[in-house]
């Protein structure tokens, strides 16, 4: 085991939106059925933003039960990392948004920017800044609207996502519970193939970009599948080693929730019962940065996550991103 200081998850938190979006509903609006979207992606409903309302919004309320649980106020907060696609604007951070909402105006607060592999990115940095003796209590949230930037003419894509946030609230571990291995890794050769064109300096708003559709996601399904199953395989087999362990000694896998044949493939190479691995993909579609963390929260308040189990979570986004992490609860 690695005997450098670590952090621990003292509490989480998760919210999503109450508005949901069936595959029935989405049978009204582009060329699917709900027997096409369940086969292939396992998806039976996502959660879809209200308007008026915006991401740090949601990111606020997962934080807001994370601080609960954690039993910290939002003034002890020293570092606030927000991991999202689906910024409230170019400019502030969403965290900045965030700390404004929850007045935890003595944290530093910055977003990152690794899609699906965010939350995992946020929280290897906010163990490393606890590790560093930096900072002491660091909040990490995962939180997307990807509903927003979701072309509902693309059958292919608007099947596939939703809204959400969760959070987890880290702090110096005084026992074995804490962040036992991480694992991050990216290439940028690839990010080609799952992106979103148009609003940045390349491609900044204007007639032609909108007319070309090009302010939403775009992906090529076939590849990404490929090289999600494969890197995922691939980062939780980097942790796990580097922990000293094997798959047999996780007590729950929590993979990131894109599609439930991704997570069956890297369920397969790593050679699980399907009783250590969670899904609720079906429930809330790909929600990004923040499909990871609010499966987490859910699976600690059903009980499939305890204090003293290894849960290993690993994830896979554009980029292409991967990273993975083992945690005692």
């Amino acid at each position: 085991m690695n005997s450098r200081p670590k952090s621990m998850i003292a509490g989480t938190g998760s919210a999503v939106p109450e508005k949901v979006l069936t595959n029935a509903d989405l049978e009204k609006i582009v060329e699917t059925s709900d027997e096409w979207i369940r086969e292939r992606t396992g998806i039976e409903r996502r959660h879809i933003l209200e308007d008026g309302l915006t991401n740090s919004d949601l990111a606020a309320r997962a934080a807001e039960q994370a601080l609960k649980k954690a039993g910290l106020t939002p003034d002890q907060i020293e570092c606030l990392i927000v991991a999202t696609i689906t910024p409230d604007m170019g400019f502030p951070s969403t965290a900045c948004a965030v700390q404004s909402k929850l007045e935890a105006f003595n944290a530093a607060a910055f977003d990152i920017s690794a899609a699906c592999s965010g939350f995992l990115y946020g929280l290897i940095m906010g163990d490393s800044f606890i590790a560093s003796g930096l900072y002491k209590n660091v909040l990490v949230i995962g939180s997307e609207v990807l509903s927003r930037m979701t072309d509902w003419e693309d059958r292919a894509t608007c099947v596939l996502f939703g809204d959400g946030a969760g959070a987890a609230v880290l702090v110096p571990s005084g026992d074995n519970r804490g962040l036992l291995s991480a694992y991050m890794k990216s290439d940028g050769r690839l990010g080609y193939l799952l992106n979103c064109p148009g609003g940045g300096v390349t491609y900044p708003a204007s007639h032609e970009t909108v007319d070309q559709r090009l302010h939403f996601i775009k992906m090529e399904g076939r590849e990404v599948y490929k090289h999600a199953v494969r890197t995922m395989v691939d980062a939780a087999v980097h942790s796990l080693e580097l922990a000293g362990l094997t798959a047999k000694d996780i007590d729950l896998l929590i993979t990131h929730q894109a599609n439930k044949r991704i997570i069956h493939a890297v369920v397969q190479r790593l050679k699980l019962p399907d009783e250590k691995v969670f899904i609720n993909i079906e429930e809330y579609g790909n929600t990004s940065a923040a499909s990871i963390p609010i499966a987490m929260n859910q699976a600690i308040e059903e009980g499939r996550l305890k204090e003293g189990q290894l849960c290993l979570m690993v994830a896979f986004g554009g980029g292409f991103t991967w990273a993975s992490s083992l945690v005692r609860i």
